[in-house]
């Protein structure tokens, strides 16, 4: 029983900034990773940025120096600030987390819903 609940996608002109939020609740007793994947009808769903529990972050090399992920670990939630944005990135973006759950410490991947982002030129 976990939900990832993700917010913060819309229309933005090229150059200009969005954050995108995502909070995870339910069975948790840990979250060892967070990140933002993100998907079009042409391409997979690749890898955009993840942020261990620790702090240490990685991001795909297209996304470096623009986009900032972080998470705030007493509120389960992910966030991933979004600057100088371009056309290429617009896709729908979707949530992760690698939980550890309650009891059997069983460990999970999620996913949430996915939320549009598209950045006109």
């Amino acid at each position: 029983q976990v939900q990832l609940v993700e917010s913060g996608g819309g229309l933005v002109q090229a150059g200009e900034s969005l954050r995108l939020s995502c909070a995870a609740s339910g069975n948790i007793f840990s979250i060892p990773s967070m990140g933002w994947y993100r998907q079009t009808p042409e391409k997979q769903r690749e890898l955009v940025a993840t942020i261990t529990s620790g702090g240490t972050t990685n991001y795909v090399d297209s996304v470096k120096g623009r986009f900032a992920i972080s998470r705030d670990n007493a509120d389960n939630t992910v966030y991933l600030e979004m600057n100088s944005l371009k056309p290429e990135d617009s896709a729908v973006y979707y949530c992760y987390a690698f939980i550890k759950q309650y009891y059997r410490g069983r460990f999970y991947d999620y996913w949430g819903q996915g939320t549009q982002v598209t950045v006109s030129s």
